[in-house]
């Protein structure tokens, strides 16, 4: 699986175009992703903050997600809207979490260079202690 966290800043007064957005991606990805599992977003307590909680069913399904159409559609107003975005890569505690571990997958070479570019700037690689305290 792969989870997320996506700590979001948007420029000052972009706030209802991000919202609107966001509604367009959520509705997009549960309508056409079979491997969403969850895929959500919020308003932060800071002002123009927000966050976005992914999980997807493997890192190939968050990459199919990256690469589709109606996500590829949106990113570059996204990009223009946006101040900053960092995506952090969360690992869900067993026993405490209904989601299983996130682990990172190279892209099969036929999906292309988008594929590839995603996995090489976000790749899910588990952290050593994440691997330590994960149940036997």
């Amino acid at each position: 699986m792969a989870t997320f966290l996506a700590h979001i800043k948007v420029h000052e007064g972009k706030e209802k175009r991000f919202e609107e957005i966001a509604k367009e991606l959520f509705s997009a990805t549960h309508e056409k992703e079979d491997d969403v599992v969850r895929y959500e977003y919020w308003r932060g307590s800071e002002s123009q903050t927000y966050y976005t909680s992914a999980s997807f069913k493997d890192y190939l399904g968050f990459l199919k997600h990256q690469v589709s159409s109606h996500h590829e559609e949106l990113a570059a107003e996204l990009r223009e809207i946006t101040a900053e975005i960092k995506i952090e890569w969360v690992d869900p505690v067993q026993g405490a979490s209904e989601l299983v571990e996130t682990n990172h997958q190279n892209p099969p070479s036929d999906w292309g260079e988008l594929a590839t570019s995603y996995s090489n700037r976000l790749s899910a690689h588990a952290q050593l202690w994440w691997i330590e305290n994960r149940n036997p």
